[in-house]
Formats: structure tokens, sequence, C-alpha cells
């Protein structure tokens, strides 16, 4: 065997050693120098998001909708509250930036929404994601503006689109303008037939029931090198998220109502409707002015859940706010609107009541809610007597819906907030009502002082 050079192997490691060492200097002044920031946090980020399945759909996603001009934006909660800690600096650098952002840990669902007005579906869009690997499916639900009382109407529309390819999800939400100019968007149901096993649907965030939002304006950042529409106050949208939740008036039941007792056509009840939407409308204004949040109650919200309208007997309008949401600046504001306060009952700490009354003589009654620990109430107080009632409520949350082409809220649980305020028998008209003695929920709740009456009953 022929012996080898020492003196060569010493060279090939002396070369080996400097070419390394210049690698270790190159490396250094490009990437970890303080004139360029910490490159090595950065490219590590850089290819670790490169490197989530994620990130590779979500690409390929964006460059799909991008060719064929289908404009999204990012709905997914996860991404905006990552984007929202660094809005600022997105929008500041918004060329590539070295740095992992939304995709640094792996996910198994990416949300985007649509809004349907401006897109008009194709289907080379569906044949192009094909080729590009993608499978998908479309789900579909009825068309809630083209229903009413007397129009049942079974059109359909897509609501969902789930895109798949690898082991990572893409959820298309489908939003539609609705007629108080507000967007909307319907649960995802399985048809029987369907494959549930196509995409872990647990894990979609949309879709579990109906939401409404208000219309997002968007902004184009670039994160992860990759272009994306977000809205553009991404803490406020995240906010909308948690509250998003929307019932549909119940226009079959409605329906069923009006067969047993037939509406009122008169010209009274059409005038009066007349006036309480206009007064719905400019409480549902003047209340959002100043940031306080309302929903519809008693007959109001008995007329919504029970035949989609305004009751024409009952001659107000009902509306509940939660004590903790009062402010002082409310009675000056509807004054301000050209509303007289007909009477204050009550104080903040205790079963605050304020009535005010518009130029034909439909009320606005508002009752404020106070919460316990195993239920919430609303207080009552009788003028000449200074006697206090209290009515009873289970807990409950809030939820939109439409009424009076109003985007509204009102109680989720509203069959039990209706039980409670009108008894098993609701679905019946009562128009002998004594909100002393009638409602199931009342109880008698003591007496005001005398040396506060002049406080807690102002009558005006």
């Amino acid at each position: 065997m022929q012996r080898i050079n020492k003196n060569v192997v010493l060279a090939v490691l002396t070369a080996a050693s400097s070419l390394f060492l210049i690698f270790q200097l190159f490396y250094f002044k490009y990437y970890l120098s303080g004139k360029n920031g910490p490159g090595f946090s950065n490219l590590k980020g850089i290819i670790s998001s490169q490197e989530t399945t994620q990130w590779r759909v979500v690409k390929k996603f964006l460059n799909l909708v991008t060719n064929h001009k289908v404009p999204v934006f990012v709905v997914d909660s996860a991404l905006l509250q990552i984007i929202n800690k660094d809005l600022e600096q997105l929008k500041s650098t918004p060329g590539i930036r070295p740095q992992c952002h939304c995709f640094c840990e792996q996910r198994d669902v990416t949300t985007f929404g649509l809004q349907d007005a401006l897109w008009e579906s194709n289907e080379n869009f569906f044949r192009a994601a094909e080729k590009m690997g993608f499978q998908w499916q479309k789900y579909e639900g009825r068309d809630p503006r083209l229903e009413g009382i007397e129009d049942l109407s079974g059109t359909k529309i897509p609501l969902h689109y789930i895109f798949k390819m690898a082991s990572h999800t893409i959820h298309l939400v489908v939003f539609y303008e609705r007629s108080s100019n507000y967007l909307w968007h319907g649960p995802l149901r399985l048809k029987r037939k369907m494959d549930r096993k196509f995409v872990p649907f647990r894990k979609l965030q949309f879709g579990q029931y109906a939401g409404a939002y208000n219309r997002p304006e968007l902004i184009l950042i670039t994160a992860d090198q990759l272009k994306m529409w977000i809205p553009k106050d991404p803490s406020e949208f995240l906010r909308e998220i948690l509250h998003s939740r929307f019932l549909e008036c119940r226009y079959k039941e409605a329906r069923s109502f009006f067969q047993l007792y037939p509406d009122d056509y008169s010209v009274d009840a059409i005038e009066f409707r007349m006036h309480a939407k206009r007064l719905l409308h400019l409480a549902t204004l003047t209340l959002g002015d100043i940031g306080v949040t309302f929903w519809l109650s008693s007959g109001t919200c008995l007329g919504w859940f029970r035949q989609c309208n305004i009751i024409p007997y009952s001659k107000d309008v009902d509306i509940g706010i939660f004590i903790h949401d009062y402010k002082p600046e409310i009675i000056p504001a509807f004054q301000k609107a050209g509303l007289q306060l007909k009477h204050k009952f009550g104080k903040v700490e205790d079963s605050l009541e304020l009535s005010f009354i518009e130029k034909h003589n439909v009320k606005l009654d508002i009752f404020f809610f106070y919460e316990e620990e195993n239920y919430m109430w609303n207080g009552g107080t009788q003028a000449k007597s200074g006697k206090k009632f209290k009515y009873l409520f289970p807990r409950f949350t809030l939820c939109w819906t439409e009424f009076e082409e109003l985007k509204v809220q009102v109680p989720c649980e509203a069959k039990e907030y209706v039980e409670a305020n009108y008894g098993k028998n609701w679905d019946v008209p009562v128009k002998a009502w004594d909100w002393k003695n009638s409602p199931p929920n009342v109880q008698p709740n003591g007496i005001w002082p005398v040396d506060e009456f002049a406080e807690v009953i102002q009558i005006y």
C-alpha cells in the first residue's frame, strides 16, 4: 500500500480550516452583524415558516385566488391575533422581511372570508384548484334574504367552501350583504351523504352558527413573504368574532301564528308600527353613537320572536341595557335626538328605568338589567305608592338578529327569556296586560323610602 504523505494531509486540513473560517466570517458579516439586525433569528424564522405544511398550502391558495381575482381576506382569529401584535411594523415595512410572523407553528386550519357581492362564482377557479392539487367541497344553505312571512323561499346559496391539500385545510367563509348594510354568514351543516371525515370539522372556527359583522375596511400586508388582505382594525374584528352569533327570525312559526291570529291591518296599527319602527331606528343610532349596547326586551322581543313584527297593541318600544353599560349621556343623547323624558324611576344602584316619548306619543321604555350569580333581573316602580317590583330572568347572552331592517341584538336564549316574562302560553295574544301582576316572573321587591321619592320617582 502506498504511504500517505503527511505534508499533503496537513495541507488539505489547513485549507479546509481556512475555508470554514472564511465561511464563518461571511456568515457573521451578513447575518449576525448589528448593522443588519438579529439576522440569525430572522433567517431561522423564515426557514421554519416555509417548512410548515400550512405555509406551503396557504401560499398555493393565495396564488390561486390572486390569479383568478377572488378577493379573500383573513378572518382566522389565530392569525389576526399574531398579526395584530406586529401590525404597525408590518405596515411600516411592507416588503419582504426575513422574520416568521404567522406560520411559525403548525395549525390544521386557516380561515379566509369572501364577500359574495365582490365575486362571481366561476368553474375555472375550481378546476384550477384541482389542478394545483386541492380537494374541495361546497356547503349550501337557504338564502334568508329571500324569506319572509309571505314567502318561505327554498333558494340555496353557497355558504362555505372547504379546500384541502396534504394535511392542511383552507376554510373559505362566504359573507353576504343584508338589508341593514352588514355582513352575514350562514352556518355550516353537513348533509347525510357528505363525508364527515373530509376535514376536522370540529376545528373550524366559523360555521357552528350564523354570524353578523360590520363591513370591515381592508388593508394589504405582507407577512412571511405572503401578501394577504386583512381587516384594517384586527382587534375590532376579533371582538366582533366573540359576539357574532346571529339568530334568524322564525318566519315559519310567525306564518303559523298569523294563520291562527290574523294580523291587524287597521290604520291605527299601521301607523303605530311605522312610528315604532322609526323610534327603534332612532334608538339604535342614538345608543350606537355613545357606545351603549342594548337588546330587544319585553313586548318588542316577544313580537320579534313570535311574529317577526312589532305587536300593534303594545303601544311602546321596549329595550334592555345592562346596568354596567349605563352612561349619564343616555338621557341628554335622546333629548338631543328629539325625545322627551317621560319618567325616570329608581337609581343606578337599584331598579333604574327610563321612559321617553316621541311626538306621536309612542314610548321608548329602557329597562336596566342587574346580574346575580344565578339570574338576571330588572326593576319596576309604582309611582303612586313607591312599591318596587323585580322581574327575574334566567341568565342569558346576546345574539344579533335582523328586525325591521335593523341589525339589533336579542337574547340568544330567546325562548327562555320570553317564557320567563310571558309564561308557557306566550304564543297566545293577551291584550289586557297588567305589568304588576301579569308577568309570571314578577315579585315584590319592597318599597322606596319616602325620603328618596324625589330621587327615585321622577315624572315629567
